[in-house]
C-alpha cells in the first residue's frame, strides 16, 4: 500500500493545476492520468481549435486586404497538411511544457485508470512511465517533498489477470490503443495518439509490459476528482470521425469539407461554424434556443448573429433537428425552423456540438459513499472548499454543475482553491460571476458578470449603456462592427456586467474582469485614461458616460 498526501484523478487543466499548486505547498502529490496530461483543452479543444481559428483569421485577412484595402492579394489554396503540422507542433510543445512543470514540481504521474475503494483509498491500474526505457522516473523523492512526509518510491504489484481497459502512453511515437469503451480520466473515447500524421510504428528497442501494474493508495489529506467531460451525442448519430463528428474529433477529421451542418449554437458550435466558413465551406448553424450563445446577453447574441450572417453563415436559431441520415459522402438532415417550416439540409460533414457530459464511469464513487445528480455531476457539499459530502474528497472542472462554468480557466482557479484548502490555507471561493466567458469566432464575444436580463431578474435597478465599436477610430479601421455594453446599478453604483462583441475582444476582457471582480463603480473606471486610438477606448467611453462625463456620448 502506497501512502501519499494527495491523489488527483485526471490530468486536465483542473487536475494538473491542483497537482502543481499542492506540490508547491509542500504536499506529496500523485497525479493519475490514463491519456495525456493537459486533457481535452490541450489536446482536442482550446489550444488546437484556437490555432486553427488563427489560421482562419489569416485567410479572412487576405480577402479583406483585397476587397477593402486595395492590396492585390489572392489565396491559391490552403495546405491542410502544413496547417495541421503547425497546430500539432503548438500542442506538442505545450504538452512537453506541462510534463516538465509537473516533473520539476515533484508531482508523481502514474499512467493508468483510478477507482475509489473507500473514502481515503483508491486503486490504479496501468503501466508506469519507467516501463519505457529512457522515460523520466516521476516516482522518486523530490526536493519538494515535505520533511514530515518524504516521498518514497511507489510500491506496485503485478496483476496476473489482465485489465482490458488500460490505456498507456509509453513514449513519443508509440501508440497503444485501449480496449473499446474504456473511460478516460481526462477526456473519454480519445486515443493515446490523436495527432494526425504522428508516428504509429513502435520505437525500435522499446519493449512494453503486456500485463498491467496495480497501485493501491491511501491518502493523508485528500482525493481530487478531475476526470473531465465528453461530448454529448444524439441517438442514431454515432460519430465516425469523418461524416459525423464531435468537438473532440472535428479538428482531426480528414481535410476540409465543402459544406458543414453544425448542431448547437453555443460557443463551441459557433467557433467551428466560423472556422469552416473562413475555409470556404457552406455552413448551416442550427440552435434549438431562440438565439445563439443563449447564455450571453441578448444584445451579444444579436450582434454575433448579424456578424455571422454577414459572413454568409446560415444561422437557424429556434430550430430543431427532426431526423438525420448518414450518406456515403455526407449527411442529410430535416430541420424544423423557427417559423414551423421543415427544411432539408445536406452537408459533407455534421458537427454535433450539443454540450458535454461529465465522466464518472469506473471511478467507484459508490465505494466512497458518493453519488451524482440526475445530470451526472458530482455536487459539492461545500462550494467554498469544493468538497463533497465525503470529507477529504474534492471535485474540480467539468465534473462540477453550475455555477461552475465548464471552462478551462475556471478549472485552473478551482484547482488552486482545492490545493490551498488541502494544504490548510484559508480558502477564497471562486467568484464565478467574475470569470470571463469568450467565444473565439469572427466576430468574437467576451463577457463577464451579469447580463441585463439576469440583473433585472435579481431585482437590481440597473443603468445600461452601449456603444458600437465603429464609433471609435480603431473600430472604423477594423471595419467589422461590434459593440460594448455595460450593466451597472442605477445611480452610479456597482458595475454588474460588461459585454463585448467584435474583433480581438478576447484580449480586451481582462480589464472588465477586474472591474466586476473588484466591485468597481463607473466613476472608479472613468478616471483612468484609455490609450487612443484603440478598441478599448470604447470601453472607457461607456464608463465615462455612466459616470456623467461622456465626451462622444451624451
Amino acid at each position: 500500500m502506497n501512502t501519499t498526501d494527495v491523489v488527483v484523478i485526471g490530468g486536465g487543466t483542473g487536475g494538473y493545476s491542483t497537482a502543481l499548486r499542492a506540490a508547491a505547498l509542500g504536499l506529496d502529490v500523485v497525479l493519475v492520468e490514463r491519456d495525456k496530461v493537459g486533457g481535452t483543452c490541450l489536446h482536442r479543444g482550446c489550444i488546437p481549435s484556437k490555432a486553427m481559428l488563427h489560421a482562419a483569421e489569416l485567410v479572412d485577412g487576405i480577402a479583406e486586404a483585397r476587397e477593402r484595402w486595395g492590396v492585390k492579394a489572392t489565396l491559391d489554396s490552403v495546405d491542410w497538411a502544413a496547417l495541421v503540422a503547425t497546430r500539432d507542433d503548438i500542442v506538442a510543445r505545450n504538452h512537453k511544457g506541462v510534463e516538465a512543470h509537473l516533473a520539476h514540481a515533484g508531482v508523481r504521474v502514474v499512467r493508468g485508470s483510478a477507482r475509489l475503494t473507500g473514502t481515503r483509498t483508491l486503486r490504479v491500474e496501468g503501466v508506469p512511465t519507467d516501463s519505457v526505457p529512457g522515460a523520466p522516473d516521476l516516482r522518486t523523492r523530490s526536493s519538494h517533498a515535505s520533511a514530515a512526509h518524504p516521498r518514497t518510491q511507489l510500491a506496485p504489484r503485478r496483476r496476473t489477470d489482465p485489465a482490458p481497459d488500460v490505456r498507456t502512453d509509453p513514449a513519443p511515437g508509440v501508440r497503444t490503443d485501449s480496449a473499446p469503451g474504456a473511460p478516460s480520466t481526462s477526456s473519454p473515447g480519445a486515443q493515446t495518439d490523436v495527432t494526425p500524421g504522428a508516428r504509429t510504428e513502435p520505437v525500435p528497442g522499446v519493449q512494453l509490459e503486456s500485463a498491467p501494474i496495480v497501485y493501491d493508495f491511501t491518502v493523508r489529506r485528500g482525493i481530487v476528482l478531475a476526470t473531465g467531460s465528453r461530448p454529448r451525442t444524439l441517438p442514431g448519430l454515432a460519430p465516425d470521425g469523418r461524416r459525423v463528428v464531435t468537438s473532440d474529433d472535428a479538428l482531426f477529421a480528414p481535410g476540409l469539407p465543402a459544406s458543414v451542418l453544425v448542431l448547437g449554437g453555443g460557443a463551441i458550435g459557433v467557433e467551428y461554424a466560423s472556422f469552416h466558413r473562413s475555409m470556404g465551406a457552406e455552413v448551416t448553424l442550427v440552435e434549438a434556443a431562440d438565439r445563439i450563445v443563449p447564455l450571453e446577453d441578448t444584445e451579444v447574441s444579436r450582434h454575433l448573429t448579424r456578424g455571422l450572417k454577414k459572413r454568409g453563415i446560415d444561422v437557424q436559431a429556434g430550430s430543431r433537428l427532426l431526423a438525420a441520415e448518414v450518406l456515403e459522402n455526407g449527411v442529410r438532415a430535416r430541420v424544423r425552423t423557427a417559423r414551423g417550416e421543415t427544411r432539408t439540409v445536406e452537408a459533407e460533414r455534421l458537427l454535433v456540438a450539443v454540450g458535454r457530459a461529465p465522466v464518472t464511469e469506473g471511478l467507484g464513487l459508490e465505494a466512497a459513499g458518493l453519488t451524482t445528480d440526475e445530470r451526472g455531476f458530482v455536487v459539492p457539499a461545500d462550494w467554498k472548499r469544493l468538497e463533497t459530502a465525503v470529507p477529504g474528497i474534492h471535485v474540480v472542472g467539468d465534473l462540477l454543475p453550475p455555477p461552475s462554468l465548464g471552462l478551462a480557466h475556471a478549472s485552473f482557479a478551482e484547482g488552486l482553491l482545492v490545493a490551498e484548502t488541502l494544504a490548510g490555507l484559508p480558502s477564497t471561493p471562486v467568484d464565478y460571476a467574475a470569470v470571463p466567458r469568450v467565444t473565439y469566432s469572427s466576430p468574437q464575444t467576451a463577457s463577464v458578470g451579469l447580463s441585463e436580463t439576469e440583473a433585472r431578474a435579481r431585482g437590481r435597478e440597473v443603468e445600461v449603456d452601449t456603444m458600437p465599436l465603429t464609433a471609435v477610430a480603431k473600430g472604423m479601421v477594423h471595419g467589422r462592427g461590434g459593440m460594448v455594453k455595460v450593466v451597472a446599478e442605477a445611480g452610479g453604483g456597482q458595475v454588474l456586467g460588461v459585454h463585448l462583441v467584435g474583433p480581438h475582444v478576447s484580449e480586451m476582457i481582462a480589464e472588465s474582469q477586474l472591474i466586476v471582480g473588484w466591485d468597481a463603480e463607473p466613476a472608479d473606471v472613468a478616471r483612468h485614461v484609455h490609450a487612443h486610438p484603440t478598441l478599448s477606448e470604447a470601453v472607457g467611453e461607456v464608463f465615462l458616460t455612466l459616470a456623467g462625463r461622456g465626451l462622444h456620448q451624451q
